[in-house]
């Protein structure tokens, strides 16, 4: 894995480039950019790399900051899944974007309803599914309807690429008022994966997180898939060394997922907090002691897998309250941590307890083999 810009100098902005088979991958995250800059940040990315990119995300700024023309504009002309989720601040270094971008690989959008949900990649080992900005049309019914709605639309778009929730490794879910209707999300999901025989194969890796969105909708959701051509192309569920199974306390996701392929492993991290063995909440009250618990527990999954900090592609780290938006970054300094693709979110987490979560994705790139 390599490290390249493709901007100009002092702008805080990392790209990954990851060579693989008979194409090449490229992650950027750029800290503090609105989604207003997605598209040049897109063309500049495309244009220092001749890459297409093939999933958006960006997070930030607060609901009261955006303007709602501005993103009715912005979502009707792109042309790559995007998920737009809104933090609890304005300040302009909490939030940024984050760009999943290939290069000599077939690329083909997935449209549903008249949008851009999806991107299919076309690999000689396997098909990998983005989908981004996922939610109910109708926002207006209750919350518990809009998830199950939300579902089924994933569902639809996975149609698209001909792949079931079967295919799923990692999922992206945020739900406006969080706390007020966790529970029945978790009921929603429960059902939903239940119905679709989800248990008896690959649970997903997953992030639920507290954030509204331009659209109004209760949820957006977005979701990596992927259809093996190759024999060896394995997704498997990762336990967490030092956590129990989140299944165990009703949450229907895996801690990690690892899926491999002959030119590379991909390692999907779910949102990862202070959450001891048993479940319960470790270090109530103590955002500092809840960083350095999570990154430990990360840390430790890593290793497991023989990765390490360095192998991190992308990584987004939720603060629950504004003031301690700076811990992450002085708990890496006081640990010697290699510099990482994050971006700093203000988000309200799953439970109320929790003061800070951190989710991680990382690529270890292989020897080709014919």
């Amino acid at each position: 894995m390599t490290e390249s810009s493709v901007v100009e100098p002092g702008q805080d902005l990392q790209v990954r480039e990851v060579p693989r088979d008979g194409m090449r991958e490229f992650f950027l995250t750029c800290a503090g950019t609105t989604a207003a800059s997605l598209g040049p940040t897109a063309v500049r990315l495309e244009e220092g790399f001749g890459g297409t990119v093939v999933a958006a995300q960006c997070l930030g700024p607060a609901a009261s900051e955006f303007s709602r023309s501005a993103a009715d504009t912005l979502l009707t002309g792109t042309t790559v899944p995007l998920t737009w989720v809104l933090g609890e601040s304005s300040a302009h270094w909490l939030g940024g974007i984050h760009l999943h971008a290939v290069a000599d690989a077939e690329v083909r959008p997935l449209v549903l309803d008249g949008k851009v949900v999806g991107t299919l990649i076309g690999g000689r080992y396997a098909e990998e599914c983005m989908l981004g900005g996922i939610h109910a049309q109708d926002t207006t019914v209750a919350a518990a309807v809009q998830a199950r709605t939300t579902y089924e639309r994933m569902e639809q778009a996975l149609a698209l690429a001909g792949m079931d929730f079967s295919h799923v490794a990692r999922t992206w879910l945020y739900l406006d008022d969080i706390l007020y209707w966790y529970g029945d999300f978790n009921r929603v999901r429960t059902a939903f994966y239940t119905e679709r025989g989800v248990f008896d194969g690959l649970v997903p890796a997953s992030t639920g997180i507290g954030a509204s969105n331009p659209h109004g909708a209760a949820m957006v959701a977005g979701a990596y898939a992927v259809r093996a051509i190759h024999p060896e192309v394995t997704a498997q569920a990762v336990v967490s060394p030092l956590q129990c199974p989140a299944l165990e306390y009703g949450s229907s996701f895996s801690r990690a997922v690892e899926v491999a392929m002959p030119d590379l492993r991909r390692l999907f991290i779910s949102g990862s907090a202070s959450i001891a063995p048993d479940g319960k909440t470790q270090h109530v009250g103590n955002v500092a002691a809840q960083t350095a618990r999570t990154c430990e527990v990360i840390a430790a999954i890593l290793e497991s897998r023989g990765m390490g900090w360095d192998d991190v592609t992308r990584a987004t780290a939720y603060v629950r309250f504004r003031e301690d938006a700076r811990v992450f970054e002085q708990y890496c300094a006081a640990v010697g941590m290699p510099s990482l693709p994050v971006i700093v979110a203000h988000n309200v987490i799953c439970r109320g307890d929790l003061l800070f979560e951190l989710e991680v994705d990382a690529v270890e790139a292989r020897s080709f083999r014919p």
